[in-house]
């Protein structure tokens, strides 16, 4: 099927759906089904669309269309030398560009480069009424007004069918290297803190059973003088590529303890936030200021301990007894969740798109 057919036939789908009061569950290679709330309503597959757009890599910006492989978009820009800046976890190879996007989730690199919204320059997209909408566009300076298209990323699919993305990209560091440190957790937050304010080439940090590790990357140089003003062990190149992979795509044997009874959250707290004196396995990434935490405490407590440091916590996966009823995402203010409301009424007046996976009643 031509890519205008297919982008025909959705439009009359969500017409007809639309009419229906019928809700459409968007998505791409389903690797992140996990994250969120409710799977609720027929699935529309993205993948048909694919295929990359347009991409010059002197001009480090890439378009494609959402149901793109994400792994074809970094085979891509990898036989250029560039990658995405904010180093997406896959959780799968079925993964796509629009998935990336509308999950909104960051790997290592997040603290230092920036989120996925970050890079957002462009989308086309489909709203509940089957239009096509186009927003922001295919450079770095554009000044189009409200920039909707980054509200694409972490709205999982609640607002529209995302058609085509244009993302800046960035090249890939000359060096890279990794150093390890045996430290306690309150150590470890506090040397994360002095080295943020020091100019060093950091673009990734973990934490975890007595262990501090540190990713360096830019020009060697940069990297070399680092390396030397640091100290620590300099970890084998394969091991530390495994060890930042293990981390982004949750691979690494510290998620595989979720029991039964038990839950993975993700909690966003200021970095310089003491580790959390609770029960159960807990890693610090992003300077300090990403915390996973393994445990069978339930959601208020978690959430109580998450805001007296100064944060949020979101459920990030679970085991199959333990309880979600309040909620995967921390709730909203009213006043936010009001906004949230008119913006989901203005691109999805029917409420067919993704009905319950970012909040129940949204």
């Amino acid at each position: 099927m031509e890519e205008d057919d297919i982008v025909s036939d959705w439009s009359e789908r969500i017409r007809i759906a639309s009419a229906e009061g019928r809700p459409l569950r968007i998505r791409g290679g389903g690797t992140k089904d996990w994250y969120g709330q409710a799977l609720e309503g027929e699935i529309l597959d993205t993948r048909a669309h694919r295929g990359i757009i347009a991409y010059d890599p002197a001009e480090l910006v890439i378009t494609a269309r959402a149901g793109t492989p994400l792994a074809a978009i970094e085979a891509t820009l990898a036989a250029h030398d560039q990658m995405l800046p904010f180093e997406p976890p896959h959780f799968g190879a079925q993964a796509t560009l629009g998935g990336c996007v509308a999950a909104g989730i960051a790997g290592p690199r997040r603290a230092s480069a920036g989120a996925p919204r970050d890079f957002v320059l462009g989308a086309v997209v489909m709203n509940g009424r089957g239009e096509v909408l186009h927003f922001g566009g295919q450079v770095v300076k554009n000044v189009a007004g409200y920039d909707v298209s980054r509200l694409m990323a972490g709205s999982l699919g609640t607002l529209g069918l995302m058609l085509e993305l244009s993302v800046k990209v960035l090249p890939v560091p000359q060096a890279e290297a990794t150093l390890k440190f045996d430290m306690n957790g309150t150590d470890a937050v506090r040397k994360l803190n002095e080295w943020g304010g020091r100019p060093l080439p950091m673009t990734a940090s973990a934490w975890r059973n007595g262990t501090l590790a540190v990713r360096l990357a830019g020009a060697e140089a940069a990297v070399k003088s680092a390396r030397t003003s640091l100290g620590g062990e300099v970890v084998d190149a394969v091991e530390a590529e495994r060890f930042w992979a293990g981390l982004r795509e949750q691979t690494d044997p510290f998620f595989a303890a979720i029991a039964p009874d038990a839950a993975l959250w993700r909690l966003a707290l200021p970095s310089i936030a003491e580790p959390l004196q609770l029960p159960g396995a807990q890693l610090m990434e992003w300077g300090g200021a990403q915390r996973w935490w393994i445990t069978e405490t339930d959601a208020q407590t978690v959430r109580i301990s998450a805001k007296q440091a100064g944060g949020h916590a979101t459920i990030f996966r679970t085991g199959r007894d333990y309880d979600r009823s309040a909620g995967v995402f921390t709730p909203l203010p009213a006043p936010l969740m009001k906004i949230h409301r008119g913006l989901k009424a203005a691109f999805d007046p029917a409420r067919i798109f993704n009905r319950g996976r970012l909040y129940s009643d949204f």
